[in-house]
C-alpha cells in the first residue's frame, strides 16, 4: 500500500456508491454503535475501505483509528448490497460486517456516550445500545435489517441484497 490513501467512494450525484466495512462488538447484551454528533441515527462502527486494502485490514484500521483499540476478528457475518436514499442521493453500498472481539473494552454505561473521536470535520460519538430489534427501531440504528438478527447471528456468512427504500437523512 502506498502512502496516499483513497477511500472507495464514487459520487455521481444523485447516485452514490461506497464500500463500507463495519464491526459488531457486544458487551453485556449491548452493541457498540456510533453516530456523527449532528446525525439523528446510529450505525455500527466502521468505515470505508481504501483501494488496495482487504475488508479485514479495513475493520482493523478503522477500529484503531476510531476507538483506539485492537480488535480480533471472530468471523465474517454478512456481505451486503444495500440500497437506500440519503439526502439527495440514491445510495448503493457494498458492505462487509464482522463479529469482533475487543482487546480492552470501552467503558460500559447503558445510557451515556462512552467515547468520542474527531474524524476529519466530524465529531463521532460512541455508546452501547441494547442488542435487540426493538432498540434498532427505537434508536434508528442502521442498517435497519440487522435488528432482526440480534439474538441469533448466523453461523455462516450470509449474503444479503437489501433495499431499505425509505429516505434517510
Amino acid at each position: 500500500m502506498t502512502d496516499q490513501r483513497h477511500m472507495i467512494r464514487l459520487d455521481k450525484k444523485p447516485q452514490l456508491f461506497t464500500f463500507r466495512v463495519a464491526g459488531l462488538i457486544f458487551h453485556n447484551d449491548h452493541l457498540l454503535v456510533q453516530r456523527g454528533a449532528r446525525d439523528s441515527y446510529w450505525a455500527l462502527p466502521g468505515g470505508r475501505a481504501e483501494i488496495g486494502e482487504s475488508s479485514e485490514q479495513t475493520i482493523i484500521r478503522e477500529m484503531q483509528e476510531e476507538i483506539d483499540r485492537t480488535v480480533k476478528i471472530e468471523r465474517l457475518l454478512f456481505t451486503t448490497e444495500l440500497f437506500f436514499s440519503f439526502d439527495d442521493y440514491r445510495a448503493h453500498e457494498l458492505g462487509f460486517y464482522y463479529l469482533l472481539n475487543i482487546d480492552i473494552p470501552l467503558p460500559f454505561h447503558t445510557d451515556e456516550i462512552v467515547h468520542r473521536v474527531i474524524d476529519g470535520p466530524t465529531e463521532v460519538l460512541f455508546r452501547w445500545m441494547p442488542a435487540t430489534a426493538a432498540a434498532f427501531e427505537a434508536f434508528d440504528i442502521r442498517p435497519a435489517f440487522l435488528g432482526s438478527y440480534m439474538g441469533h447471528l448466523p453461523e455462516r456468512v450470509e449474503h444479503l441484497i437489501v433495499d431499505e427504500g425509505k429516505p434517510r437523512s
